[in-house]
């Protein structure tokens, strides 16, 4: 019984299909200066994090999960504390 029945009634209760344009609803529109497009939100970072797949032994892992929240970025200051150093040329 899926099919629709001929006398239902309109699923949606404003029958005005075209909202309103209100102040809030042009904050949120793009913004152009002549044809650059303005972005808003968070800037860019300078040197952003960089996705690395690494296979750990499950000991580790576990070990470092049950250290508590914010396990991953106590793993990579430690990692940064242990980086070696570089060679000079």
């Amino acid at each position: 019984m899926n099919a629709k029945r001929k006398n239902s009634a309109p699923s949606s209760p404003d029958p005005d299909p075209l909202p309103e344009i209100t102040d809030d609803w042009v904050a949120g529109a793009d913004l152009y200066h002549g044809d650059q497009l303005v972005r808003r939100g968070r800037p860019k970072l300078a040197h952003p994090k960089q996705l690395l797949s690494l296979r750990l032994p499950p000991q580790t892992i576990a070990r470092w999960k049950a250290s508590g929240p914010g396990w991953q970025t106590r793993m990579a200051e430690a990692l940064e504390k242990s980086a070696p150093k570089p060679r000079r040329a």
